[in-house]
């Protein structure tokens, strides 16, 4: 077990004068806290013995049928009866992979791929094995090519996890012509498909994509949480599953954690029966939209030739690829010397690769800060090019 590349940069980015560009964390200021804050009073009133009670470890039935409707809006049908309430989707990630997992299995996971599922992976001595992806996601043909030879050999691969929308941390979304193409790969191996899906409801055009659980109800278990479009310190998640995980989920849950906290899900449960959520999930698309056009107007006004970076259609991150040479995680001192702050690439992959790249969040910080914020880290990345000379003058697209 090691540190998070992300919770060691917590300390140094909570500090007033940097601008953080590194956590993924909602801007849950948009939120109406009054009415919220009214919302909890009268919960507490009328109903505070439950909420601060136990449980039952499968969770609150309401809220399950409720997080039922809530997945409808992505096409998924589903029973409550399928759904397990965790803490946060990482204890239903946290969960599955205990439930499978034996050391020296393997687990297949996109390159790069999200910071937390790699630590689970890790922690239960999982052998990670990445599968590469572009612009439009995954790549069914490298995944194919990846099972055989694992098979060939006589490794045991557990199952596939993916971000397939508004991927964490590469900002790209698999495209829909390759999600059945994905599940038909890993139905002929017999793999099982571990779907995490906090961002798929804040999409910035059109309708939300369907998940691949949306496409099938075997061989697939689902993640989803209300961290992104709720608030995340309420931390309530849930995984839908095939009746055999779902009781194996219910039996680890209850080792874990006795059972979810009842106060949390009930409050969730009482937002989601009191107020307009589907106008705040449409709220928070608009703000993290601007947010999103502010970081790409400012990475193609001042970063240096030689960088590259994905456009995110939803969620919180864009992908950077800094210019031959620099080391995202060697630099990250001088950029919080410069008063700004990302996540080196190298916490994305099993192996500590990736330094030529750097995830960049666009979720908390206001439209102006995120501007100064990506003029300071092309000023740093000026000054790291400076110190190569063979890389010659640095020129500015646009120039």
């Amino acid at each position: 077990m090691v540190a998070s590349e992300i919770r060691a940069l917590f300390a140094v980015a909570s500090r007033p004068e940097i601008v953080s560009l590194a956590g993924g964390s909602p801007f849950v200021s948009a939120l109406p806290l009054d009415a919220v804050g009214d919302m909890v009073g009268s919960l507490i009133a009328s109903r505070g013995h439950d909420a601060l009670q136990y449980c039952a470890a499968v969770g609150d039935p309401t809220l399950r049928e409720q997080i039922c409707e809530v997945m409808a809006l992505e096409g998924i049908t589903a029973h409550p009866d399928e759904v397990v309430v965790t803490v946060g989707s990482q204890q239903a990630l946290d969960l599955v992979t205990r439930i499978f997992v034996d050391p020296g299995d393997v687990v297949l996971a996109e390159a790069p791929s999200y910071v937390g599922a790699l630590g689970a992976f890790a922690a239960y001595q999982a052998d990670v094995v990445h599968i590469a992806m572009d612009e439009s996601g995954l790549i069914p043909e490298a995944l194919a090519a990846a099972i055989g030879r694992l098979t060939a050999e006589g490794r045991r691969i557990k199952f596939l996890y993916t971000v397939p929308t508004y991927h964490n941390p590469a900002g790209v979304t698999m495209a829909e012509s390759r999600r059945l193409e994905v599940l038909r790969v890993c139905e002929r191996a017999g793999l099982l498909v571990v779907e995490d899906n906090p961002y798929g409801l804040l999409g910035f055009d059109g309708d939300p994509m369907r998940p691949l659980r949306a496409r099938t109800r075997d061989g697939v278990v689902y993640l989803g949480s209300f961290s992104k479009t709720i608030a995340a310190g309420l931390r309530v998640g849930w995984a839908v599953a095939p009746p055999g995980v779902r009781d194996k989920l219910v039996l680890a849950a209850e080792s874990a954690v006795l059972c979810p906290a009842s106060f949390a899900q009930l409050t969730v449960r009482e937002y989601l029966s009191t107020q307009p959520w589907r106008e705040q999930i449409k709220a928070f698309r608009e703000l993290y939209r601007a947010r999103r056009d502010a970081m790409l107007a400012a990475l193609a006004a001042t970063m240096p030739a030689g960088c590259d970076w994905t456009r995110p259609a939803g969620g919180f991150f864009v992908w950077l690829r800094l210019p031959e040479g620099i080391d995202s995680k060697a630099m990250l001192p001088r950029a919080v010397s410069a008063r700004v702050a990302y996540v080196p690439g190298t916490g994305f992959f099993a192996d500590g690769s990736g330094g030529g790249h750097a995830r960049l969040s666009y979720s908390l910080p206001h439209p102006d800060q995120i501007t100064e914020g990506v003029r300071r880290l092309a000023g740093v990345i000026d000054a790291e090019l400076a110190l190569r000379e063979e890389f010659g003058p640095v020129q500015r697209r646009g120039d």
